[in-house]
Formats: C-alpha cells, sequence, structure tokens
C-alpha cells in the first residue's frame, strides 16, 4: 500500500471555517449514522416474513452492522489521520448511502445483510467529527462542540425508535431504508460544503497486516458475544471463537508493538489516561445499553403479567425519545463542567447519574411517567459521560493520532454495548414467568439487568477515579497544522 505523505493542506487554499456550520453539520451526520442502528429493530420481528427466511438467519442484518463497525471504526480512524479526516468521512456517508439503497432494493436475506454491513462501515463518522473539530474549530468551542458530537450517538439511536416505529406503521418497510439513504445524501452535500479538510496528517504506510489481525480478532470476539446465547455459551463454535479472539488479538498486540507505523499505537493506548478511559468507556457503553433492552420491553410487555405497560413499540419509542433530547441539552452543561472541574470529573458525575438512574427505576416501573423520568435521568448521565470521554482522549493524544484514538474509543463502548446485550439476554431468558404458555421475562429479571447497569455505572466510577487529572486543559490552545517535516513518530510531550 503507498505512503502518505506527513502534510498540512496549503492554508491559503482553505476557507476559515464557519464553526457554527461545522459543528451543525458534523452533528447532524452523527446522527444519521446513530440512527441506522435502530432503524431495523420495528421490523426484526417481521424480517423471516418479509425475507422469507428462518429468524436465525435474518438475525445477521444485526449481527452484520456490529461486526462490520467494529472493524471499520479503528481502520477508518487511522487512514483519517493519514489521508483526511474529511476525505474519511465522506467515504463512511458514501457507505452508508449505498448500504441503504442496498436495502432498499432488497427483497432477500443476502442483499440485505450486505446493505447492513455497508452501513456499519459508517459508524467512523462521530470519531472522525471529534477529530476534525479539534483540528478546525476555535479552542474556545472546542469543549462544547465535541461533547455535542458525542452525544449524537446517544440522540440517533433514542430519535430512531420511534422514528422508525411509525415508518413501519404506516408505510412499506423499504421505506426506513430509503429514508435513511435521504438523510445520508443530505449530511453528504452538507458535509462537501460546510467541512474543510482537516490539516493535520501523520503520513506513513497503513498498517495492512495490523489491521486484518484486529479486524479477525475483534469479528471473532463480537461474533461469540453476540450469538452466544443461540449457540450455546459451552458449543464448541463459541467457545472456539473466544478462545481465537484472545489468540489472534495477543499475537496482534506483539505485532503491533513491533511495528513502527501501526495500526493501533499501543504504547500511547497504555497511557494511563487514555487506557483508564477506555476501561471506563466499556462499562458506560454496557451501562447505557441496558437501558434500551429493558424499557422498551416493560413498555411492550402485556398487562396481564402485573408489570408490563401493553403499549405499542411506537410509544415505547417516544417515551425513550426524551433521553437524547436530554443528552443533547447537556452537552454544553457538560463541556461548562470539563472546563471548571475538568473531564475526569464530568465522566465520575454522569457515572454516578446513570447508576442513580438505574436505582430508580428498581422502584419506579409501573407507570408510563416513570419510565420517561428514568431514561431522562439515564440520558443526563450518558451526555456528561460521552460529552467527558473526547476531552480526556484529546488530552493524551498528539493532534496526529486523534481519529485513531477516538475511534478506538467508541470501538471500547461498542464492545460494552455487546456485552449488555448478551449478559442481559441470559438474565432475561432465564428468569422467567409462564403467561398462556409463553415464558417472558419475569419482574425480578427486570430489576436485576438493572442493578447490573447499575453496577457498570458505578464500576465506570471506580475506574474513572484512577485517571490523572492532565495538566493543562484540553483547550488550552489550538493545534497546530502538521507541517512537512512533521514525522508519525514524533514524541507528543504526554
Amino acid at each position: 500500500m503507498s505512503d502518505a505523505p506527513a502534510r498540512s493542506a496549503d492554508t491559503g487554499a482553505v476557507a476559515v471555517p464557519r464553526p457554527n456550520a461545522v459543528v451543525a453539520v458534523l452533528a447532524f451526520a452523527g446522527i444519521v449514522v446513530s440512527l441506522m442502528q435502530t432503524l431495523v429493530i420495528p421490523i426484526v420481528p417481521e424480517l423471516p416474513r418479509l425475507l422469507d427466511a428462518p429468524a436465525s438467519d435474518t438475525a445477521w442484518a444485526v449481527t452484520a452492522t456490529l461486526l462490520a463497525a467494529a472493524v471499520a471504526t479503528p481502520v477508518v480512524g487511522r487512514l483519517g489521520d493519514m489521508f483526511g479526516k474529511r476525505r474519511m468521512l465522506l467515504v463512511s456517508v458514501v457507505m452508508l448511502v449505498i448500504g441503504s439503497v442496498v436495502c432498499g432494493l432488497s427483497d432477500a436475506l443476502v442483499p440485505m445483510i450486505v446493505g447492513r454491513a455497508l452501513q456499519g462501515l459508517s459508524s467512523g463518522v462521530i470519531p472522525l467529527g471529534i477529530s476534525i473539530m479539534r483540528d478546525e474549530l476555535p479552542a474556545e468551542r472546542l469543549a462544547g462542540a465535541t461533547a455535542l458530537m458525542s452525544a449524537s450517538l446517544g440522540v440517533g439511536g433514542a430519535l430512531g425508535l420511534p422514528t422508525a416505529a411509525l415508518i413501519a406503521d404506516n408505510f412499506d418497510w423499504h421505506v426506513l431504508f430509503w429514508a435513511s439513504a435521504a438523510m445520508g445524501a443530505a449530511a453528504l452535500c452538507l458535509v462537501l460544503a460546510f467541512v474543510p479538510e482537516s490539516r493535520v496528517r501523520t503520513g506513513g504506510r497503513f498498517d495492512a497486516v495490523g489491521a486484518v489481525g484486529m479486524a479477525v480478532g475483534l469479528v471473532s470476539l463480537l461474533l461469540a458475544i453476540s450469538k452466544g446465547a443461540d449457540w450455546g455459551w459451552t458449543s464448541g463454535t463459541t467457545l472456539g471463537l473466544f478462545a481465537a479472539a484472545v489468540i489472534v488479538l495477543l499475537a496482534w498486540g506483539l505485532f503491533e508493538l513491533r511495528t513502527a507505523q501501526p495500526l493501533v499505537d499501543l504504547r500511547t493506548t497504555a497511557r494511563r489516561q487514555v487506557l483508564f478511559t477506555n476501561l471506563a468507556s466499556i462499562a458506560v457503553g454496557f451501562s447505557m445499553f441496558a437501558m434500551s433492552l429493558v424499557l422498551p420491553q416493560l413498555l411492550q410487555l402485556p398487562t396481564q403479567t402485573g408489570y408490563g405497560l401493553g403499549r405499542s413499540l411506537l410509544t415505547a419509542g417516544l417515551v425513550m425519545a426524551p433521553s437524547g433530547l436530554v443528552m443533547m441539552a447537556l452537552a454544553p452543561v457538560s463541556a461548562a463542567v470539563s472546563k471548571a472541574k475538568g473531564p475526569k470529573v464530568t465522566l465520575m458525575i454522569g457515572a454516578l447519574i446513570v447508576a442513580c438512574g438505574y436505582g430508580l427505576n428498581i422502584v419506579l416501573m409501573s407507570e408510563v411517567w416513570h419510565l420517561v423520568l428514568v431514561s431522562s435521568v439515564i440520558g443526563a448521565g450518558i451526555g456528561f459521560t460521552y460529552g467527558s470521554m473526547p476531552a480526556l482522549i484529546m488530552g493524551a493524544v498528539p493532534a496526529s493520532e486523534t481519529a485513531a484514538a477516538n475511534s478506538l474509543n467508541t470501538l471500547m463502548r461498542s464492545i460494552g454495548t455487546s456485552c449488555a446485550s448478551a449478559i442481559a439476554g441470559v438474565v432475561l431468558a432465564q428468569m422467567t414467568i409462564d403467561l398462556g404458555g409463553y415464558a417472558l421475562p419475569s419482574e425480578n429479571a427486570f430489576k436485576t439487568v438493572m442493578a447490573i447497569g447499575a453496577g457498570a455505572a458505578l464500576l465506570a466510577f471506580a475506574i474513572a477515579s484512577f485517571i490523572p487529572r492532565p495538566r493543562a486543559a484540553v483547550t488550552a490552545a489550538p493545534p497546530a497544522p502538521a507541517s512537512a517535516e512533521t514525522s508519525a513518530g514524533t514524541p507528543s510531550g504526554h
């Protein structure tokens, strides 16, 4: 693969960015991509009929997106650092549009899985957007803008469910994907019009061997986690995938440490601030997704259970929507706290708020307004935590590695959500009641998942306490563009 020179764009050819437009466009792109993750939820039970395939096979319409996103996020981040963050952001949005069109034209399983995998390749948009903000925005705008961009992941997920349910109830299911394609095309045009290319590049040669090794290890790990309940946690396939993940990722780590220009700089990743932020991200991702698994089921279970609220999927989505709006509204608050006390404190506050939200859910789960309150409290906590993580990462890595570092942090959250799905699935499947011959999750099962979610948030709080306080604020000065003499291996000074 060809080398990418370390250089900065010709500053004379780059228009001065309009901060408000840049922030709005990048946040919109982040929301569009995160909408894609909840797009198929309303039609998942109908996919076997719609695609004329067994349910075990149609589940790959969800799994394929997860796996593609896990592989693409760190790879696209590294390519963004090398060849241009805006360029790779555009490539990611194009993948979303193409994938949406393929799904929109699909009436069979294979093209649907292909389309959903292409949609998953767009997952690098949010870390790339955060990295562009670091390179291009005035110092005083950076903290609030990155908090908003990071929160767009939760905002899109929360708003996507009611929107998708409304479309699925009133239109042909293909409209879901045509709407996604239209929004992706709009995001593409807006990025082309308003977002400048980042001037900061690392140069160097792309680590293709490292990319393949990481892809094999991550796919093995996430496939075992996401499909273990279906295949059996003690089955040869599941255990074999876990073993393969351990062996491949260990070998990959040794290779990366010996490579001059690795896909992931493990020495940077091992810095205390980056390491503990990433570990806290796994716990936060776990805690966030537990809410997404519990609340919709509680709302939709029949009232005959004694704890189900018997509401429609659309109502469930509307109950979840305020959490996304709260995340967005609290982005400037999160930034203000980070500026005053440091992003470490913001992360710890957010984790405590999430834990309190789950504690509320254990005692308040009998009315619709109870769940609106709970989702809003948890959303507030997630907004604080997601807003603080980019600041912590960017405070510990050089500007030339921002996209790769933010992408790895996003991947850590995804691993957390995958683990939450697997563990909550086991709990809800094992703790059941019988209703008319059907096994349904019991009230104690939901309370157990909530307690686990609270525990994960408290674990994130404990891990965050080990993050060192930065010696200087992240936004103390805008990053200098990379010069032609800058090399990828220049020490960062951290």
